[in-house]
């Protein structure tokens, strides 16, 4: 076994979280969770997934998806995701999450499901021609956190809807079949920069999916692209106020502030003291100086990784292997406890 599953015993508890391999990640991602992943692994048990089969609850060009896995993969090592102290895998190569996903299908409600926003606002107006796979999408998270017994998940804002849902599930599971064997994990929310915003539009969250790429800093983003995209992201006259109650109110502003905080690991209230009743000429170089130091040696070494595509496969083998020896005692209780074998 590995040295994760080794130090359980001696770390806060089990952390799971994953990521979907779609597009290029951006300093959202960075900021709102990968960031935080990285500081886990001193303390937890940490399992991180590439979650190819979320990904496929929308149509996916194979190679491009192929691509997308390793790219994903790379930026997570690039960032700091130390395969000898966490487990990193994609999520197809352990077939326990898409088996344990169907078992919770058969013990969440329609009800429960019907209440998920995700769903709603990605179905649009489409609703009868989404998947079945889109809308049973929480009861796969729901597999993936609860095949590892995880106690604890790192979650942004729009994503506690979903594991309340897992908790309910596991809640019920354990109900139906008088077990105690799920836990009910518990959410880890990042408090600085949790949620970044467009660098175009400071009340709309910063995606891949924004048509603009002015809009994100992505984390292939060369020194040059990030400093030119921070010298024209959008702000107000006014200079930076020097209190957070005055912050509030001012998206852009807000926002920028929030990423400098999140890159140099202060709080909001600091960069105030720093740089309050000072104009953004002055702040936005500071905070693109930030931003290079910070991304730009993440640039360099995925894609250094990226041109070994053996190497970051084998990574993925080894953590898929990793991660089965772990799922599978799980899966294999669930079905002894439901009379599905023994």
């Amino acid at each position: 076994m590995t040295q994760t599953a080794s130090q359980a015993s001696g770390n806060q508890g089990r952390i799971f979280s994953g990521v979907q391999p779609t597009g290029n990640l951006h300093l959202g991602n960075y900021l709102g969770a990968i960031k935080n992943w990285v500081a886990l692994q001193n303390d937890f048990d940490c399992i991180y997934c590439v979650v190819d089969l979320h990904a496929i609850t929308v149509p996916q060009v194979p190679d491009q998806l192929r691509q997308s896995i390793r790219e994903v993969t790379a930026c997570l090592i690039a960032s700091g995701i130390d395969p000898e102290k966490s487990v990193l895998f994609n999520q197809s190569a352990v077939p326990h999450h898409a088996e344990l996903g169907w078992i919770f299908n058969c013990v969440a409600r329609l009800g429960w499901l019907n209440r998920m926003t995700q769903f709603k606002e990605k179905a649009g107006k489409n609703r009868e021609n989404a998947t079945v796979g889109l809308y049973s999408y929480p009861t796969l998270m729901a597999a993936d956190i609860l095949v590892y017994k995880a106690t604890h998940v790192p979650v942004g804002d729009d994503q506690k809807q979903h594991l309340e849902l897992t908790r309910d599930i596991a809640v019920a599971f354990n109900s139906m079949f008088e077990t105690e064997l799920f836990p009910t994990p518990e959410p880890l929310i990042q408090k600085t920069a949790a949620r970044v915003m467009s660098l175009r539009d400071g009340n709309s969250k910063m995606s891949k999916s924004d048509t603009s790429d002015a809009t994100r800093i992505n984390l292939t983003d060369s020194a040059e692209e990030i400093a030119r995209k921070i010298k024209k992201a959008k702000t107000d006259p006014e200079p930076l106020p020097e209190t957070i109650e005055l912050l509030e109110a001012r998206a852009e502003a807000r926002n920028l502030v929030g990423i400098y905080a999140g890159l140099a690991g202060c709080s909001q209230e600091d960069v105030l003291t720093e740089f309050g009743g000072r104009g953004f000429g002055e702040f936005k170089p500071k905070l693109a100086d930030l931003a290079v130091e910070v991304i730009a040696p993440i640039s360099t070494e995925m894609n250094r990784l990226l041109a070994d595509h053996g190497a970051i496969d084998a990574v993925l083998a080894s953590g898929a292997e990793q991660a089965a020896a772990l799922s599978e005692p799980v899966l294999s209780e669930v079905k002894a406890v439901m009379g599905l074998k023994g």
